[in-house]
């Protein structure tokens, strides 16, 4: 009888457990960069491979497989399309009315939002103003305003009264069914944070107003005041990426450390337009690809553009009066098949109709001609050799830097260009590059030529620092043995090519076989490695004492990658106009452009080696006017493989 009552009473308690057990599926969508319909607004035509519209099928989907669900986006939702100009630059908001973006997340029921570093590129009054008519609640935790304490160490533990210039996290009170069908109210606390790094990236919208904290140790501040206001579940959306090796603090990437913060139990990243569970992160300690897992915390990095949705599913039980995460399972959902090509999904017609005005809108202004081009003008050979879709950007830079330091005592400085290419395929797709045809230059295609609203900032430099500036930029290039294999790779796809600056006004050419100075902190790892050889201006040897101004963006000057000598203090002009406004100017005082490479910089060929790398197939149609690139094959997949000739 005592073995009976013992096995009923077991049979209770296992029954009552499984009735206490609850599944939640969290959604998320990161780095939209305004690409709300499945339009490239570049090339002016329909695209599958990206946009809102198509990933709001993959929304729907989802939300009917599981009957609860919290959906969250990750920021840098605001800036990155002409779409996203178009609403901030040329009609911006009316008081009150709501961005175009946010029409579409209040129509698929957002549950919250984190901000991105992109989307303080308009501004803080812009973002404000956005903000305030979002329909969802905003977060972030590691910008706090700039009221002259915390600011002269945010390093330093926060002090009292410091302000978060953002609401740092919310707690959402939902009602969610557990397996047995019974309602429960759940407290789900969501948590934002942004790369300190944006202080330096949007330097002159930021400076004096807020300042930035490090994001695990925001996060291990704030985590306990949310578990102790009641959060059941902790979900922390970092606008962070996730790095291999030791994350140090301030760091820009900072998953890996966010991860090991306790009470943290789902994680919703995004920022370097990465997949995560995929095969890149395969080699990273403290990976379970089979559950989606960082140290443990189910994590998702859905890619960019809307062409991946996050989903993550938590078993939930009971616990006393509270829960806890007894399992999870993390994924990724694609919009787009890369290896047949084929759409996966198709956009939601009842989304795309929301916003109808305002992408005509668009289209009406990137459709406005500013000037003619003989002949093509593309990036698919941009990080090999110096090209046409780069020099165009230097020589309006340059035109727009005389004019301005004509009146100024630097008016006498000898003038040199430092820009680089944006649009250079790889992991943003293999149609991701400009590929401007013969004929009319519209303003889509000055928007593809410079992809960010960057503003105008020239530095003083001398011509070691120059010297230093290229060196940075080399570590764009693999290492190459001259007496390894026969064929190697040229290029280190780590490194972004948006930092691969190629300066105009000087000559020089890159020693491949030398291993790279910098590393991507900024750091010399190689003291006695020199791959910037025969740095000539004016036809000599560049004087290392001789001072120069350098036309740049405010990302540069201001210490946007790490470059060595720029940290904002060599700025001697802090022009208003945008990068891309100076190309306007350009292209339209001379009406009809010629667009032609003066081959001031080239890759050094080793002897005995091919130096290949891969871009996209369109490049084949281009190669007569390119004798130094040799295909090597087509690869079948919008990619192709190439070779530099010696």
């Amino acid at each position: 009888m005592k073995s009976f009552l013992t096995l009923t009473l077991l049979s209770l308690l296992l029954s009552t457990a499984q009735g206490q057990t609850l599944k939640l599926r969290i959604l998320e969508t990161t780095d939209v960069h305004v690409n709300l319909l499945n339009y490239d607004y570049y090339q002016d035509k329909p695209t599958d491979e990206y946009g809102l519209a198509k990933t709001a099928t993959l929304i729907k989907a989802a939300r009917a497989e599981s009957g609860n669900t919290l959906l969250f986006d990750n920021g840098d939702l605001l800036q990155g399309s002409p779409l996203g100009d178009f609403m901030a630059k040329i009609k911006p908001l009316a008081p009150g009315a709501q961005h175009p973006a946010h029409k579409l997340m209040s129509a698929l029921g957002y549950d919250a939002a984190n901000i991105g570093n992109h989307d303080f590129n308009f501004g803080l009054p812009f973002l404000h103003q956005v903000l305030a008519t979002a329909g969802m609640p905003y977060v972030n935790a590691n910008i706090y305003m700039d009221d002259g304490g915390i600011a002269s160490d945010p390093a330093a533990p926060l002090q009292p009264g410091a302000k978060n210039a953002f609401t740092p996290y919310v707690i959402l009170d939902r009602p969610f069914k557990d397996d047995t069908g019974a309602t429960h109210m759940l407290k789900v606390g969501v948590i934002g944070f942004v790369p300190p790094q944006v202080m330096q990236w949007d330097r002159q919208n930021l400076l004096g107003r807020v300042v930035a904290r490090d994001i695990p140790e925001t996060a291990r501040h704030f985590v306990p005041l949310m578990k102790a206001a009641g959060a059941d579940v902790v979900i922390a959306i970092p606008h962070s990426g996730f790095e291999r090796g030791e994350t140090v603090f301030f760091s820009e990437n900072a998953v890996a450390r966010l991860a090991e913060v306790p009470g943290v139990n789902a994680i919703l990243f995004g920022h370097s337009h990465g997949e995560f569970p995929g095969r890149f992160f395969n080699a990273h300690p403290k990976v379970d690809l089979s559950k989606g897992t960082i140290n443990g915390v189910p994590a998702v990095m859905p890619g960019r553009w809307g062409d991946h949705l996050g989903v993550i599913d938590l078993l939930l039980e009971k616990s006393g009066s509270s829960w806890k995460v007894n399992d999870a399972r993390a994924e990724i959902r694609p919009i787009y098949d890369r290896k047949t090509r084929k759409p996966l999904v198709d956009a939601d017609p009842a989304i795309t109709a929301l916003i109808a005005a305002e992408h005509q809108g668009t289209l009406d202004y990137v459709r406005a001609e500013v000037a003619k081009t003989t002949a093509p003008i593309h990036s698919y050979f941009a990080q090999v050799a110096d090209d046409a879709s780069v020099q165009v950007v230097s020589q309006a830079q340059l035109a727009y830097g005389k004019k301005a330091l004509a009146a100024t005592p630097h008016a006498a400085l000898p003038l040199l260009s430092a820009a680089a290419p944006f649009k250079t395929g790889g992991r943003q797709g293999w149609n991701y590059f400009t590929d401007i045809p013969a004929g009319p230059i519209a303003v889509r295609n000055v928007a593809d030529l410079y992809v960010y609203p960057n503003t105008v900032k020239v530095v003083k430099l001398t011509g070691a620092q120059v010297r230093e500036w290229l060196e940075m930029s080399a570590a764009a290039f693999r290492q190459i043995d001259p007496k390894g294999a026969a064929e190697q790779n040229l290029i280190d796809t780590s490194f972004p090519s948006y930092n691969f600056d190629t300066i105009d006004g000087v000559r020089y050419r890159i020693d491949v076989t030398q291993p790279a100075r910098y590393n991507r902190s900024g750091k010399v790892v190689a003291e006695a490695a020199h791959r910037i050889q025969d740095l000539q201006f004016n036809g000599k040897p560049i004087d290392d004492q001789a001072f120069f101004a350098v036309v740049t963006n405010n990302y540069r000057a201001a210490g946007g990658g790490n470059f060595p000598g720029l940290d904002g203090s060599a700025t001697i002009l802090d022009a208003p106009d945008e990068n891309r406004e100076a190309l306007v100017q350009y292209l339209q005082s001379v009406k009809t452009l010629d667009p032609t490479a003066d081959g001031n910089w080239r890759v050094q060929a080793v002897p005995g080696v091919s130096l290949r790398f891969q871009s996209g197939a369109g490049a084949v149609a281009h190669l007569a006017k390119y004798p130094q690139v040799r295909l090597v094959r087509d690869n079948g997949d919008g990619s192709a493989l190439f070779e530099l000739v010696p």
